[in-house]
């Protein structure tokens, strides 16, 4: 269906190519028109100044002649002027041959002034404007005063001209530069447009797509690369939230699966149903839903940025002594606190008893019989390793084994939510510390995390 003209004129009206060609227009149109005005008063000033020098000069001339003896009948030899010696009372004296018999073509300058100048339209016989010099001079007769005037149809004329060119040729230099601007903008936005579409046309299958790059290092080249860094960080992001859901729904399906498998069994054959194992495992797999969901949300809100951090003074010995006593209560493996001194961190200590918690377990997990905890302070730092005496972890998987949901061979995945560590290296983060495998440590694993001892800034 063809688009409605009005939304396409709408549509060209409102980019940007429309208002940078018409504000550059309008800008230079001022421009030009002003420039043209002042053109035009300047030229008139000008031709203006010109005659009122020949005036003057025709004055000067005529005055002489008044002051060397009487002057009387036809005025000669003043070029291109117009004059008059008339009395004070008003009867003409000598006049030029163009006003010869004529009235005076002026009144005298006003009292208490010698000379005045003015532009007339008022010469008798004539219906052209005239630049007036009226002089009171003293000759030899007595005072009498001097009309000179000077045409100003040259002045006219020429200004006319001149105004009537520029009348022509602004608007047609104003219609040219337009074109030439909505060429050029519209030449330079093409690349925006094609980024504008290529963005339009990705959708959420089409992750991989990314924007042109012009050539260059401009703006347009710079919008380009900050599209498809955006376009990136997109695409990684969207494809973690994926294997986030696709992980999360597998670890909670499973043990869902099997307590309705428990109860569907009990319901079907009630004479031999052990009702009370059955509720030890549904209670068992609750809690093991419950700490899955709970590691879910805390991860969740973290990438939400709305997980606080407190900051107090916190013994992270205690908290690893404790966390020594809980695993010794349990009695499935030994643990070493030979190696445990004093430190004191700045932090959340929930957080922190979290991170000391999720490390123990994981090591009591793998550990074939041994479990090693130790803790020190150097140089302003608290350095805790949790290590395990178990099958240890493969040398290119230490950087993986803080992924969401990772998975290794068996000997390393049994039990646990597969969050875990990641939920470890975000708390050790959030407290500006460090946390990583010991890759020298056989056999087994030791995981080393460090931490300031210092205030931090919050985050």
């Amino acid at each position: 269906m063809p688009a409605d003209p009005r939304s396409r004129l709408r549509r060209a009206t409102g980019s940007v190519q429309f208002r940078v060609t018409a504000l550059a227009v309008l800008a230079v149109a001022a421009v030009l028109v002003a420039t043209g005005v002042g053109l035009v008063v300047a030229q008139r000033r000008l031709l203006t100044a010109n005659v009122e020098y020949a005036i003057r000069l025709g004055a000067d001339d005529l005055a002489a002649r008044v002051a060397a003896g009487p002057v009387g009948g036809t005025i000669t030899g003043i070029e291109s002027s117009t004059a008059q010696v008339v009395t004070p009372d008003g009867r003409v004296l000598a006049a030029s041959a163009d006003v010869r018999g004529l009235a005076p073509i002026g009144q005298p300058p006003p009292a208490g002034h010698r000379q005045s100048i003015r532009t007339v339209t008022s010469v008798p016989g004539d219906s052209i404007r005239y630049r007036l010099l009226s002089r009171r001079v003293d000759g030899r007769g007595g005072p009498v005063v001097l009309h000179v005037a000077g045409a100003l149809d040259d002045v006219e004329e020429s200004t006319r001209v001149l105004a009537t060119t520029l009348t022509v040729a602004i608007p047609a230099l104003t219609a040219v530069l337009a074109a030439l601007i909505w060429t050029l903008v519209g030449r330079t936005l093409r690349p925006v447009e094609a980024i504008r579409a290529e963005v339009a046309a990705i959708g959420g299958t089409d992750l991989h797509r990314r924007v042109p790059r012009p050539d260059g290092d401009d703006e347009i080249a710079r919008l380009a690369r900050t599209m498809n860094a955006m376009l990136d960080r997109v695409e990684d992001a969207t494809g973690r939230q994926q294997r986030f859901v696709a992980d999360a729904s597998h670890e909670l399906r499973s043990p869902l699966t099997r307590i309705r498998s428990e109860l569907e069994v009990d319901l079907a054959h009630p004479d031999t149903a052990a009702l009370a194992a059955t509720q030890r495992s549904v209670l068992e797999e609750t809690v093991a839903l419950q700490r899955l969901v709970e590691d879910l949300l805390h991860l969740a809100r973290s990438d939400a940025g709305a997980l606080t951090t407190r900051r107090e003074l916190v013994d992270l010995d205690d908290i690893v002594l404790r966390a020594a006593a809980r695993l010794r209560a349990d009695g499935r493996v030994k643990v070493d606190i030979s190696a445990v001194s004093a430190a004191q961190v700045h932090g959340d200590p929930d957080q922190l008893a979290r991170t000391v918690r999720n490390l123990t377990d994981n090591a009591a997990r793998h550990a074939d019989s041994t479990v090693t905890l130790t803790l020190a302070e150097r140089d302003h730092t608290a350095v805790l390793s949790v290590a395990d005496d178990g099958p240890g972890i493969p040398a290119d998987q230490h950087d993986r084994v803080f992924e969401r949901f990772t998975r290794l061979d068996e000997a390393r995945t049994t039990g646990g939510t597969g969050l875990g560590l990641a939920i470890t290296r975000e708390i050790v983060r959030r407290h500006h510390g460090t946390i990583a495998v010991d890759p020298s440590h056989h056999p087994g694993t030791r995981f080393v995390v460090t931490l300031p001892t210092d205030a931090p800034r919050a985050r």
